[in-house]
């Protein structure tokens, strides 16, 4: 196989991966309409254990479940209460409360955090140029939830923008965790799945229920596949095939701006101008962020 064949099925398998994560904020909400978050989650969370379980039974790698289980049980159970449980509960509640294009722009600000994160945790350096960097993308993310309008700050949702920037912790702390996480991706994140599943069936027993219409599990049925199992491992397959990451690292940021797209057309959201402002912005800080770390010295 050729460089450039290999370097076209990296850019094929990354499209693939932001096509697919460009709907899910209209699935959010369509689905949401019909079942409260911790049905979603739940019947979502099934779907993707399930059809990550099937892919490994497919690649006759099933049994590996037992013995990565057995070596990494705790970092299973933590990176399986980071992801999916807690994350998606929160990131859920967060849809739940706010329009699609506030909550979506909103949730691209996790690299930020973690860079910072990584700081405290991993005691990596602070540059000017990640100061810079959060400084634009959250005043990116403070145009969008205030629409540009200073003098209308209490009218906010601010519950449900808390709950829109605590899943960028919640991810960017998964992050962490996955730097020393030694399965690999695709047993890892079916591991997370099927670890995380009993738990999110007793929060949803002890507050909701399991009774749901069929739109609803339609919707979470996709979201399971399309939001949480598929576009992963079609976005770990590019990376490892490009020649270089950064070739197709930069093609994620395609995604929010088709899915304000979907949102409008969809789901029939007026997309404010401030929104498309704030999301440029968000952007441009996490493209000067990336643009500095590849340039820094050693």
């Amino acid at each position: 196989m050729s460089m450039m064949s290999k370097q076209n099925r990296a850019y094929c398998f990354a499209l693939t991966a932001v096509l697919l994560w460009s709907t899910v904020a209209t699935a959010f909400k369509l689905t949401l309409r019909h079942c409260d978050p911790l049905q979603m989650l739940f019947y979502a969370c099934l779907t993707s254990t399930v059809a990550l379980a099937l892919i490994l039974l497919l690649q006759g790698r099933l049994q590996t479940l037992v013995g990565a289980l057995a070596d990494h049980w705790r970092t299973t159970v933590i990176a399986a209460l980071l992801n999916p449980a807690i994350y998606y509960v929160v990131l859920f509640a967060a849809y739940d409360r706010l329009p699609a294009q506030v909550a979506q722009p909103i949730n691209y600000t996790w690299a930020i955090v973690l860079t910072f994160l990584s700081i405290l945790v991993l005691k990596q350096r602070v540059s000017m140029q990640d100061i810079c960097a959060a400084f634009i993308c959250y005043g990116g993310v403070a145009i969008v939830a205030t629409q540009g309008d200073v003098s209308h700050l209490e009218q906010a949702n601010w519950v449900g923008i808390a709950l829109a920037l605590a899943p960028t912790v919640i991810w960017a702390t998964y992050w962490i965790v996955n730097i020393r996480d030694e399965r690999r991706p695709d047993v890892g994140l079916c591991l997370n799945f099927l670890v995380a599943l009993p738990m999110i069936a007793v929060v949803c027993a002890a507050f909701s229920d399991f009774g749901v219409t069929m739109p609803g599990l339609l919707g979470s049925i996709y979201i399971g596949l399309i939001e949480m199992a598929l576009p992963f491992l079609a976005w770990s397959h590019a990376l490892k095939l490009s020649v270089n990451t950064s070739r197709v690292s930069n093609l994620i940021f395609l995604s929010p701006f088709l899915s304000l797209v979907l949102i409008h057309h969809v789901l029939g959201e007026a997309i404010h101008a401030t929104t498309y402002v704030g999301l440029v912005l968000i952007v441009a800080g996490l493209l000067f962020q990336q643009h500095s770390a590849r340039h820094a010295p050693v």
